[in-house]
């Protein structure tokens, strides 16, 4: 049964029972606070990053906007039992056609994501709209996310990332438990996960027809910091336009579902095969270099 909880929509003007602090928990090796202007646009948009090393045609990472902890604190304690649930967060591009609509999920333990709420202000956006469901797989928190300057969705990969790395980023100060669980907790350095997914054999890609315009694109593979970003730049760089879609992250994966076209139309076979090679060479297992021993 859907329980839906009213939440504030944007002004974020929340006062606060300060008695509550003790639950942020500071993270063991604490992210950088800003963001580095480097790199091109990605359909003309601003382009922030934050540089880490590794192999990838976009150098971003990570963009990660945290809130005062003097006026913003998460509700609610991590549940301290042995089964860790898996955390998830959707970034769904679809089902509303005025903003870009994100879920988060971690079990029951999550509060009500002031905290979050109030870094995705600070990059710049809006929550127009916030509610929380109950189902067998835990509690659901979902926003409706707008751009502050224009009121409408985010289009801007390089932003969805940020969003995205955003939340997992919080999600990790106050659930540290749910380090373990997801592939940022070894790009963040908290607690790692104790085994690492094979991208080879994580990797699935499916291309098929979804209507007389359009093509739908369907993946799962390793997740990682930036992910989003350089599936899109690879996607684009041969001419393939991306329209819409959904990003998901579930723990250790990463599973994306993108509309995209060729000229208006459904890619067409040949390209379909240029397309799964171009992004199973990148998302390909690094080759062991022989100079390294």
């Amino acid at each position: 049964m859907a329980v839906a909880v009213a939440m504030a929509s944007c002004s974020l003007g929340l006062s606060l029972n300060t008695s509550n602090s003790s639950l942020k928990k500071p993270l063991a090796n604490p992210l950088p606070t800003g963001v580095l202007v480097e790199g091109s646009p990605v359909f003309g948009s601003k382009s922030i990053s934050i540089v880490q090393k590794g192999r990838r045609p976009s150098s971003l990472t990570s963009i990660i906007a945290q809130a005062s902890s003097a006026t913003a604190v998460e509700d609610g304690k991590p549940d301290e039992s042995d089964m860790i649930p898996v955390p998830k967060v959707i970034i769904d591009q679809d089902s509303d056609p005025d903003a870009t609509v994100v879920e988060i999920t971690f079990g029951d333990r999550l509060g009500a994501l002031l905290d979050t709420m109030s870094a995705l202000k600070n990059l710049g956006l809006n929550v127009v709209k916030a509610n929380v469901f109950l189902d067998s797989s835990g509690k659901h928190n979902k926003f409706a996310i707008t751009r502050a300057d224009t009121g409408r969705k985010v289009d801007d990969p390089e932003l969805l990332e940020a969003i995205r790395l955003t939340i997992i980023n919080n999600m990790i100060e106050y659930h540290p438990e749910s380090s373990s669980q997801l592939a940022m907790g070894t790009a963040f350095g908290i607690v790692p996960p104790p085994q690492q997914v094979d991208v080879d054999i994580a990797t699935r890609i499916r291309i098929h027809d979804d209507g007389p315009n359009r093509s739908l694109l369907t993946m799962e593979t390793a997740d990682r910091p930036g992910l989003l970003v350089d599936l899109v730049k690879i996607i684009t760089d041969i001419n393939i336009a991306v329209e819409s879609g959904e990003f998901d992250t579930e723990g250790l994966l990463a599973k994306a579902k993108f509309h995209v076209s060729y000229r208006g139309k459904p890619i067409i076979k040949p390209l379909q095969q240029v397309l799964a090679n171009s992004l199973r060479y990148f998302l390909r297992r690094p080759a062991t270099e022989e100079a390294s021993f």
